[in-house]
Formats: structure tokens, sequence, C-alpha cells
């Protein structure tokens, strides 16, 4: 899938799943989103994962960071690229986002914006990613500001808790977010 139909696809459904184990993989497949963050496996079980997402027709990203058995290496994107379903992959890494890139894959890139050094790093750094992903994802003003700087669409993660941090999250300009609380993937 290309970056243009998931931002197209998140339009329709802007709610993505974060699961950070099997009970909340089973529960974000039967959920409305259309994309499924995997934050976990291992290198023996991540195509498996993948291809679960991807057998309920939803969009499937590996945040490959935290895949236990892989390094933060260029190897690593090839093996997701060769060895699992997976539409693309998540990462704090410059370089596994490039290689990604390079690869086919959606990427998306992981920041975490914990103080005014963060996000001006942000904005200073060139980004290779199709998608940025800030955290966390309550910060309605950093993510007006960001969205309107880094020239890629931007979904919102972390400690979102209802509704009302969606709204406001996505009234900010992003266009999308992640949660780990099933009970938001169902809005």
């Amino acid at each position: 899938m290309s970056a243009n139909s998931l931002a197209e696809l998140l339009l329709d459904a802007p709610i993505i799943a974060a699961v950070k184990n099997d009970d909340g993989l089973r529960q974000a497949l039967d959920s409305h989103s259309a994309a499924i963050f995997l934050l976990y496996g291992t290198v023996c079980s991540v195509g498996s994962l993948a291809e679960q997402v991807r057998a309920r027709g939803k969009q499937a990203f590996v945040h490959i960071d935290l895949v236990d058995g892989l390094a933060c290496r260029d190897v690593a994107v090839d093996f997701i690229r060769q060895h699992t379903p997976a539409d693309g992959i998540i990462s704090t890494r410059q370089n596994i986002i490039r290689r990604g890139r390079e690869c086919g894959l959606t990427t998306i890139q992981r920041f975490f914006v914990h103080d005014s050094l963060a996000l001006e790093n942000i904005l200073r750094q060139p980004n290779d990613a199709d998608f940025i992903d800030i955290l966390p994802g309550t910060i309605p003003k950093t993510l007006r500001r960001l969205s309107q700087s880094v020239r890629r669409p931007l979904i919102a993660s972390g400690l979102l808790s209802d509704k009302e941090d969606i709204l406001n999250a996505l009234g900010a300009g992003a266009i999308a977010v992640s949660a780990t609380t099933p009970a938001l993937w169902f809005l």
C-alpha cells in the first residue's frame, strides 16, 4: 500500500489499533480500525502476526524497534519485507526509515516530544518517512505547530484515553491517532 493510499484510508478510519500482546491483537482484529500497529512480537512470530492482520483486510505496520530478535540495522527491514506481509514499518531510527522507503514499505517515524529540544530536533531534522508519529498524542498545540511545519501527515499516539483526546488531536492537525486502549478502537 502506498503512503497516499494509507492517508486516504485513515481519512475514513482515523483510529489505529496499537497492540502490545495477543489479547490486544484479537480485539483489534474485530475493531473498526483499518490499520494495526504491531508493537510486539519476535523474529519467529512477526510474520504470523502480520498475516493475521492482513487476513482481516487491515493494514499491518510493524514497529521494528520492538520486535525481539531484530537489530536496528538495514537487514532487519529486509527481513520484514521478504518474510512478512507487512504494509509498512514504524521506527524511531532514521536509517531504518530510509531503508524501509528503499524497500517500498510505507514508513512511519516515531518521535517522543518530551521537551522543547526534542521538538526543535524534529523541526530541524530532514525526514524521509511517509508519516510522522508524535508521542504523546495529547499535545494539540504542539501537534498544530508540527502539522504546519513538517510537511508529512501526522499520527498522534500515546496517552489518548477518551474520545475528547482523539478529537483534540485530529482537530490539531493529526490525520489519525494510534491508541492501545481497546475501547477507543470501536469509536
